[in-house]
């Protein structure tokens, strides 16, 4: 089963994610990050990386992620990418992913890719106030990302918002639940919970 789980950066995404794993039996869950599959820019100069644009869809390689997702589908274990927001490029190792009976898609594009949003059985819009949001991502950049406060409005100003509007928002028309109020919304999550429980057990796991 895969559930994927999208809204817009700073929206409360990865807490939806951390809540439902604890609600869900302990290892029955494997979590595939969208950031994951950032294109590699190694090859570029490092003030060149730094301005990639990270809201639009073609810094994500999707071919990469559908396929290892139709494997894990098909019981088999594939090597996640490991991307760096530090160096902008993607590291030699990867991650050994093994197939489990809940996969979870999670991403700010994941529902702007028609091949993707076909092989989720679930789709989840994580909806959140913009101001909300910013605050989120200014406490994120800041403390994650090494970003300085000026660094951080100013990509919000000239991609993160016209680049939620462009391609993030227009997919909540995608999704089956909407979950307002991020990851505080208790009473969604708990009815997600159900929804998952229900379903693995109805094809007897």
């Amino acid at each position: 089963m895969i559930i994927g789980i999208a809204g817009g950066t700073g929206s409360g995404k990865t807490t939806v994610v951390k809540k439902l794993v604890d609600c869900l039996p302990p290892g029955e869950v494997t979590v595939i990050p969208q950031d994951s599959y950032y294109k590699d820019s190694s090859h570029l100069p490092m003030d060149q990386r730094q301005e990639i644009n990270f809201d639009h869809p073609s810094s994500v390689e999707f071919e990469l992620l559908v396929e290892n997702l139709k494997k894990l589908k098909k019981g088999e274990a594939v090597n996640q990418p490991i991307y760096s927001y530090l160096t902008c490029a993607r590291a030699a190792e990867t991650v050994y992913i093994e197939p489990k009976h809940v996969i979870i898609v999670e991403g700010i594009l994941i529902f702007t890719n028609p091949e993707l949003r076909d092989l989720l059985d679930i789709k989840v819009f994580v909806d959140a106030d913009p101001d909300d949001r910013l605050s989120r991502v200014v406490r994120r950049d800041i403390i994650e990302r090494g970003r300085s406060v000026n660094k951080v409005l100013e990509r919000y100003e000239k991609t993160v918002k016209p680049m939620h509007l462009q391609f993030i928002e227009p997919t909540k028309r995608y999704a089956d639940i909407i979950v307002p109020q991020g990851g505080n919304n208790e009473v969604a999550v708990s009815i997600l919970t159900t929804i998952i429980e229900k379903t693995l057990h109805q094809h007897g796991y």
